[in-house]
This record gives structure tokens, sequence and C-alpha cells, in this order.
């Protein structure tokens, strides 16, 4: 048998979503193109999903990683189609549709028509208390100032110079923060909202331009195709739905639990990872892990991995009965700004967020903490942790009464942090990874840290490795 007829052998090492991904793709492209190959998923801990983690108990549907996913992004939601579990999404409560910033103690509703960190809409900003009248026109002055010198800068620098302090502290960094959890004097706008910078290079001013794609969006015709979906999106049974039918769809033997990658180096065929040869192997592991796998092979490579930074973050989940918490609770939750000083980075309201998520007399709701702003929380005990939550859930929402819930669940290392730099630092990993063939990365370290970003990463990496090895056939 001549290298073009042997059964190619290939790895994913990481079973989060990324390399659950990757697995599943290389398993539809090996059926579509009728090229088999030897599959072996292997992950560390003794189940898939990574962050994304599920608990049902007593009527309450617990997240302990993300709650739901972008569908503007098309990967996730291509994905769910080919899975065949469209019929188990759920859009989010509309009529609940508010995001509330804490000032001062007090939960202000964002403006109608802000969006991250301008508005859209003139008379929402001007009646809101969530700013003063000196933010406010600071605010106005995007409409006059000339464009930046442009290139990468942090989200902090930007949106200062643009919008003024208040727009920073108040809305920018609390938003920006519980997509993130990171610093914005070091995070870069180009890596992780590349279109506000388009928008000043285009139109000179972001608030002018946000204006101008808002009436281009009301004057479009419907999408009929898309009307059905919500910009959020989860699923009726939470999102280990999507984790357990990616697992179902694998075949048989091909997830190893347990299984920890400790050694990678190239062999004649392709890669050799702990004494076992594969003519290729995609890494869907952190950066920091996949820098350890590498190193020996490649140290230049390693380095740039290891220099992305992380930030650890927890939630905590606490079910309440609905008459124990006076707040109205009208919104999907709240962000908080650090200039306020609290414990807390956000808290979702679960249950009104999303359906089934609490009985009816009940209420969910999840605290982030944590982040790349206030590391030092994650030392504390669950205890300790749970009672600052509390603390604070009663300071903001008037709720003292003892959850009849808690879930606290950890996630140390598991948020890349897009510095100033990324976008660059990147290009010189695709670099090194260019003279390392049939080696990829997936992951949330690279081009996106939301799910549709991961399954992207694990699906562009799969059929990568299948272009290979087809090249490989037809050149045997």
């Amino acid at each position: 048998m001549n290298g073009g007829d042997r059964i190619p052998r290939v790895a994913v090492v990481g079973g989060g979503i990324s390399g659950l991904a990757a697995a599943h793709r290389l398993v539809e492209l090996s059926r579509a193109r009728n090229r088999p190959i030897d599959l072996h998923l292997l992950e560390a801990s003794p189940r898939l999903g990574g962050v994304i983690a599920t608990e049902r108990s007593d009527g309450f549907l617990i997240e302990a990683g993300p709650d739901s996913f972008l569908s503007e992004k098309p990967a996730a939601l291509d994905l769910c189609q080919r899975l065949g579990i469209t019929d188990r999404l759920v859009r989010t409560r509309e009529e609940f549709r508010r995001t509330y910033v804490v000032r001062r103690g007090t939960l202000h509703a964002l403006p109608d028509g802000f969006l991250l960190m301008a508005p859209t809409q003139l008379w929402p900003l001007a009646t809101t208390r969530l700013f003063s009248w000196p933010g406010k026109l600071r605010m106005a002055c995007d409409l006059l100032l000339p464009r930046g010198p442009g290139g990468d800068e942090s989200l902090a620098r930007f949106v200062t110079r643009r919008l003024g302090r208040e727009a920073l502290e108040r809305v920018a960094q609390p938003l920006v923060g519980g997509i993130y959890t990171a610093d914005p004097d070091r995070l870069s706008l180009a890596a992780t909202m590349p279109r506000f910078l388009a928008m000043e290079r285009e139109q000179r001013s972001v608030i002018l331009a946000m204006w101008r794609q808002r009436r281009r969006t009301a004057a479009a015709p419907a999408d009929v195709s898309g009307a059905r979906w919500s910009l959020f999106l989860s699923f009726d049974s939470g999102l280990q739905c999507l984790v357990d039918r990616l697992a179902q769809q694998l075949p048989e033997g091909v997830a190893q639990l347990g299984q920890a990658a400790r050694a990678l180096a190239p062999s004649a065929s392709g890669w050799q990872l702990d004494g076992t040869a594969y003519d290729a192997t995609i890494v869907a592991l952190p950066a920091h892990a996949a820098a350890a796998l590498v190193r020996p092979t490649h140290a230049p490579l390693a380095d740039d991995l290891v220099a992305i930074a992380y930030a650890s973050t927890a939630t905590v989940s606490l079910g309440f009965r609905r008459e124990d918490i006076p707040h109205p609770l009208n919104g999907f939750g709240f962000v908080v700004p650090h200039a306020e000083r609290r414990d807390l980075l956000a808290g979702t309201f679960s249950s009104l967020k999303y359906p089934g998520r609490a009985p009816a007399d009940a209420v969910l709701v999840r605290a982030f903490v944590g982040g790349a702003l206030r590391p030092e929380l994650l030392d504390l005990d669950d205890a300790e942790l749970i009672g600052r939550v509390r603390h604070e859930l009663g300071d903001l929402l008037g709720v003292h009464a003892h959850p009849v819930l808690t879930r606290v669940a950890r996630w140390p290392q598991t948020m890349p942090q897009y510095h100033v730099g990324h976008l660059d630092r990147v290009a010189r990993i695709r670099q090194h990874l260019a003279g390392l063939p049939r080696l990829h990365l997936a992951g949330n370290a690279y081009g996106g840290v939301g799910i549709p970003d991961c399954i992207h990463s694990g699906e562009t990496a799969a059929e990568a490795v299948m272009d290979e090895i087809e090249s490989r056939r037809g050149a045997g």
C-alpha cells in the first residue's frame, strides 16, 4: 500500500468547542470526499465542551460558562443547521431587552440606541441620568473632531479621544469588559472592534457613521430568512445541547477522555504525539498550553503563543424566590463599571433573558467576578465569593433573602486578552505555522473569543487538514 492509499491518522488535541467543531468537520469532509481518516480527539479532562457546561437542578437550568452565542456570526448557526438542532434554539425574551449600568449604587437603563460606546439616538442620550451634561457634550464633540492617526490603539485611548472619559468609564469599559473581561488600557480595538476604527477612517465621526448605519438598517427591506432569530441565541436545554450533539455525531472511539497530550515532535509522516505518529495535528488548546507542546520543536512560535495573556473569571449563580426580590428585574441584567469599585463585573437575570431557566415562582441570577481588573477575587473560597455576590445583589437589587440555589464555576486562565499588538502577534504565529506543515492551531486566542469564532477556527483548521491530505493523495 503506497502513501496515497494509507488511511491518514489525524489528531485533534482539546475537546472544547473549537476542538469538537474541528473533529466534527473532519468527519463531515471525510465522508463528503470519500476519504477515510483515522481520527483521534484527545481531551485531558473527563468531559467534552470546555467552558460550556449546563446543569439542571430543582427546575433551574444553570450555565457554568457562556449562556448564548451571536446569531450575526454565521458559523454557529450554520453548524446548528447541519446538526439538525435549529428547532432547539430559543430567542431572548425581547420584552426584557434592556441593559442596566450601575452608577453610584443605582441601576440606570442604558439609553436606547447606545451601541457599546456611542449613541445612535439623540433624545435618549439627552434625557438619561447616566451621564452628566458635560459628559454628554463631550460625546457630541465626536461630530466635529478630525480623524485620528489610525493604526492599533487601546479601547481606552480611542473612546477617550473620540467620546470622552465618561463614555469610557460608564459604558464602554463595563460593556466591553463583560465580553473580554479586559483592561481597557491594554485591549486592542483593532483586534476586538475593528468596525469602529473603520467608521472613523471612512466617515470621520463615529456617531455620524452609526446614525447613518441605523438609517440604512431601518430603510432596508426585512430579511425574512433571518427574522426568526434574535441577536443572542441559546438552546431550550442550554448550550450543552450543542456539545452533546457534536459528540453524538463523532464515530465511536474518536473522543478519548482523560487523555492529555504531553509531547509533540515532527515525524516522517507528519507529527508524533506522545509516541504515536499522525499525518496531521490540530492543537485546540489555550495558547499557553499550546506553547508548552510546541516549544521543543519551535521556540519562537511558543514565545508568541505564551505572550498572549489570559484572565481568570468565575460565575456565581443564585436562585431566589421571585417574591424575595423587590427590584422589577425588567431587563437582561446589568454591568458594573470598574470605577464603581465593586466586586462584580456584571449580573444577568438569566430566567428573564431566556425561557425555561427557573421555576415560575423563582428567578435565576448569574454574577460574574474576576477578570483582568480584579484577579484577586479568584483567590477567595466559594463561601466567601458567594457572600460577596450576595452583598452586592442586596445593595443593588434589594434582595437580602437566602438563595434557594447556589453554584460557583471557576475558569482559571481561560479568557485570552487581545492586547494592543495582538493582530501582529497572530500574523507572526501564522508565519511560524507556515513552516510547520500539517500542524494547525484553533481556539479563542487568535481571531475571536465567542462561540461562533471558536467554531469557525476549528472548522477552518479541519478544512486545511483535509486539503493537505487530498494534496498528498494526489501527489502519491
